[in-house]
């Protein structure tokens, strides 16, 4: 069980908008994690909206590092804890006040602890138990606990969880509901793996310098922040007609969506347009429906239902697709570098084995699946080399150069 506590700090002013602040710890993070901007972006979402949101995937994917490092880059108050289903109250909530007691008054010291804090991480967030599971069912929801026969406000921005699972506990189904997000995560791709490589062997070797980076943004920017986001409730016509339309399918497909997340949902819509520095909500935001799932095979059929949507946006705006065109090129370009990899050993002097060819075509894939998110002549060209290199690879035992 490990607790971490660290108290806000000062934060220099300076001209900056809080869009453009955020886009420098997003950037900041992107640069130490490999293949989690899109999970960077959706946190960032939920510090602007003051929600919740919960990582799932199995271990080693980063969850923790992230969640930690991201605290890190914000002047708040935080608490970090791993959850067992031993953790007790006074681990979490701060120790009985003994010297109160012995005065006939019930309340806990809560100095440092996850009442008083306004960022927190809870790892393992589906092991607690029913001792502390309706006291964070109040905090999460109300931002309020009660200590005592007092109810504390508390000054809680945004919780994060992580989990290697989807809880299957019914009792945790309430608890669960609270996090607004859920965001898979995953291995990286194989187009991701040199640089893996490189990165994890200077960390392990300790090349990297370990420095502490200061803070990039202060609570009171992100609660100032969350106030325009919220005071945004006016929505487009067209983009409401197609929220009020994916979520009847949604819906109708099997998946539950509360009217309670529905008008919460709205928030978030809202921060990421915030985020992305534009005065109103559009069709690219409602991407975030693909995080709504209650179990992780729901994920595909969300997918199914918000991409063409839109990607139909898309069509109309390619502007908007892809992160502007110096982005788009420095993907471009590190997408064809694994594509030229893949090329070598296909059409090497030596013909691959069957297991090479099949993790070789499975890459070309996951880079084919990549390229269809990027706008742009170099993208396309792309597309047509693995096309070319997966109809040579139908070649058996003979692969031509394309």
């Amino acid at each position: 069980m490990i607790g971490v506590v660290r108290p806000g700090g000062g934060l220099p002013q300076g001209p900056a908008t809080v869009p453009a602040r955020l886009a420098r710890l997003a950037a900041a993070l992107d640069h130490e994690l490999l293949g989690k901007t899109e999970t960077i972006r959706l946190l960032l979402i939920c510090l602007l909206a003051r929600e919740h949101a919960v990582l799932i995937g199995p271990p080693g994917t980063a969850k923790s590092a992230l969640l930690t490092r991201l605290s890190g880059l914000v002047a708040a108050p935080y608490f970090e804890y791993l959850l067992t289903r031993f953790t007790e109250p006074n681990e979490i909530f701060g120790p009985v006040d003994i010297a109160a007691y012995r005065e006939g008054v019930y309340r806990r010291r809560t100095d440092g602890m996850l009442p008083e804090a306004e960022i927190v991480f809870l790892d393992e967030i589906f092991k607690s138990n029913s001792a502390i599971l309706n006291s964070l069912l109040s905090l999460l929801n109300d931002r309020r606990f009660a200590s005592g026969g007092t109810v504390i406000e508390c000054p809680l921005i945004s919780v994060f969880g992580a989990s290697n699972e989807v809880p299957s506990d019914e009792s945790l189904a309430a608890l669960f509901d609270r996090f607004l997000l859920r965001i898979r995560s995953d291995y990286l791709d194989s187009y991701h793996f040199d640089e893996l490589v490189t990165v994890g062997l200077a960390h392990e070797a300790g090349r990297q310098e370990k420095t502490k980076t200061a803070p990039l943004i202060s609570s009171a920017e992100l609660k100032e922040a969350a106030k325009v986001v919220a005071s945004r409730v006016h929505f487009p016509d067209e983009f409401l007609a197609q929220y009020k339309s994916l979520v009847f399918q949604i819906r109708a497909e099997g998946i539950s969506l509360s009217d309670r997340r529905v008008v919460k949902l709205l928030k978030l819509f809202s921060a990421s347009a915030y985020l992305a520095d534009r005065a109103d909500p559009d069709v690219e935001d409602l991407l975030l429906l693909r995080h709504v799932w209650n179990s992780e095979d729901q994920a595909a059929t969300l997918d199914r239902l918000v991409v063409p949507v839109v990607d139909a946006f898309y069509a109309e705006h390619p502007e908007r697709r892809g992160g502007g065109p110096s982005g788009r090129s420095a993907r471009v370009e590190s997408l064809a570098a694994e594509v030229e990899r893949i090329r070598r050993i296909l059409l090497g002097g030596a013909a691959p084995s069957d297991v090479q060819l099949f993790s070789q075509l499975k890459a070309l894939g996951e880079l084919r699946t990549a390229l269809a998110s990027l706008e742009g002549d170099e993208a396309r060209t792309l597309e047509r080399r693995i096309a070319e290199l997966l109809e040579a690879s139908l070649k058996s035992g003979h692969f031509g150069d394309p």
